[in-house]
């Protein structure tokens, strides 16, 4: 038996007389005559070779298995369609159909995930990809073309391709493990160069050969800002950590603020970067004043 191809019209009538329980409240519900939906589904029967509805000794038309079988497939393909249908809208507004988005290291975790949450509302036609940097990898990603909007530090400082935003700052604070010498509150001027220090780093050519307050001659450079934090609670030297992140270890005594003379922590901006040739559509703009906003409330 060759299958015929039901339209899309004819779904969404299947959809609502299942939804309705009747022809009649489908028909109210599109708006068509009753006779109109009573015909789409005898052709889409018809197309598809089997019984949707049990009409006989019922007032009601009830799905029979093979109307209970494709009515989750015909929603799917509803979906999709609309799906569709919405992001050709927005495009035909001006709202972008993808964005990709970089997002530092130093970053807190949560304004992130806050931030993104709220985007797969508030844009739910629009495609979001994301990753995740350290220091120069964050605006290589926008340079090479692999992200549209980048939520970086200061490292890589004005770049005549890069268009640049403040929006707000993260305190660095330098820790180590309790019984860390430098835990010492009379801890002598330039005694931080003698213990091992845990630096982060990144494999960009852009920030190559430069180093971001390195005091110590003895370092470990990590690309991951995580694997820095597990090593400085095992007493594994010493480093500046994002306050935000350790904060539960200085409340509960795992790791100590140091109070080094050099006074090596600080505040880390951040801002909002993207290319100059290619200036933020609404999607992407509405990142930027969400960022802000959250920063603002860390």
């Amino acid at each position: 038996m060759k299958l015929g191809e039901p339209t899309i019209d004819q779904l969404r009538v299947f959809l609502a007389v299942a939804e309705q329980g009747s022809f009649g409240g489908a028909a109210r519900q599109m708006g068509k005559a009753v006779s109109a939906v009573s015909y789409a589904i005898a052709q889409i029967e018809a197309q598809l070779g089997v019984t949707l509805f049990e009409r006989q000794g019922s007032r009601k038309p009830v799905l029979t298995d093979a109307g209970k079988g494709l009515l989750v497939e015909a929603r799917n393909v509803a979906d999709e369609v609309d799906a569709l249908l919405a992001k050709t809208r927005s495009l035909h507004s001006g709202l972008e159909s993808d964005v990709s988005l970089v997002v530092d290291v130093m970053v807190p975790g949560e304004v992130t995930a806050a931030v993104l949450r709220e985007f797969r509302t508030m844009f739910p036609t629009v495609f979001l990809r994301l990753h995740v940097e350290a220091l120069g990898a964050v605006a290589a990603c926008l340079l090479s073309g692999d992200a549209r909007l980048a939520i970086g530090g200061p490292v890589i400082g004005d770049h005549d391709e890069l268009e640049r935003q403040a929006i707000g700052q993260v305190e660095l604070v330098p820790v180590a493990a309790p019984g860390h010498p430098l835990t010492d509150p009379e801890i002598a001027p330039g005694e931080s160069r003698r213990h091992l220090q845990l630096v982060l780093t990144d494999r960009s050519p852009l920030t190559e050969g430069r180093e971001f307050s390195v005091l110590s001659p003895e370092s470990w450079r990590l690309a991951d800002l995580g694997a820095k934090h597990s090593l400085l609670k095992e007493g594994i030297g010493w480093g500046n950590m994002p306050r935000h992140a350790v904060l539960d270890d200085l409340s509960s005594g795992a790791l100590v603020e140091l109070d080094l003379p050099e006074r090596p922590g600080g505040f880390y901006p951040l801002s909002a970067m993207w290319r100059r040739d290619a200036r933020p559509g609404p999607a992407t703009s509405w990142l930027i004043d969400a960022m802000r906003e959250k920063l603002g409330d860390f």
